[in-house]
């Protein structure tokens, strides 16, 4: 349960490549070719598919904005590739075969991958935190009192890996559930959990962002 799919390409015991590389490969792949869609087809008056693209963007700036203020666009090109890759990766598991065989499974219901983001996420934010200055950093690892400082090194690393126990838990619970419902009543059921599971992925992807935001305002606040 949440192991890495078996190994479909080996290179040399260098590289290994799973299931779960070939669907972020897939992922990243369909990503790059609608971002590049997009700025080649950008008009002064946008058509149907640039509108839907703008509004998604925009709805991004005013979810971040709302928690993050004006220092919201400093880190949004991150915040946003993160909600983006998450909702894209929650999706892919409602799509027919996928997860059901070894060759293609959705990244985010796999441990390694989303403890991956959780490493981005760490080093996402120590970087936003050093960048308000080493002073501002290391202070705040000793507010209220200086004793404080074990304790609050280990909440800045129990942080990210919160996060990705969240999200794989999750998701691989809810494909396990519409898996199991599915044996079990292949009629109707599944069919409903699918539905759920449309608002469900987007769901997670929000609320994964929105806890990376919190802890960035919090590594980034200044007196």
């Amino acid at each position: 349960m949440g192991e890495p799919s078996k190994v479909i390409i080996s290179l040399g015991g260098i590289l290994d490549v799973t299931g779960e590389v070939i669907a972020m490969w897939i992922l990243l792949a369909v990503i790059t070719v609608i971002c590049l869609a997009v700025k080649l087809k950008l008009r002064e008056k946008p058509g149907r598919f640039q509108n839907m693209i703008e509004t998604g963007v925009e709805y991004l700036d005013n979810f971040f904005e709302g928690l993050l203020g004006e220092k919201s666009r400093q880190y949004f090109t991150f915040l946003g590739s993160l909600f983006i890759f998450i909702i894209f990766a929650n999706y892919s598991g409602l799509i027919p075969g996928v997860g059901m065989t070894d060759y293609v499974k959705a990244p985010t219901a796999s441990l390694s991958v989303t403890a991956g983001l959780g490493v981005l996420t760490f080093i996402f934010l120590q970087g936003a935190g050093l960048k308000c200055g080493i002073k501002h950093y290391f202070t705040r690892f000793v507010k209220p009192i200086f004793i404080m400082l074990p304790l609050l090194v280990l909440d800045e690393i129990i942080k990210p890996a919160s996060l990705a126990l969240r999200l794989f838990g999750n998701v691989f619970g809810e494909e396990m559930v519409t898996h199991q419902l599915y044996e079990i009543f292949p009629i109707g059921v599944p069919v409903v959990m699918m539905v759920l599971s449309l608002l469900f992925c987007a769901l997670q992807a929000m609320v994964y962002t929105m806890l990376v935001s919190i802890y960035l305002d919090e590594a980034t606040e200044t007196e």
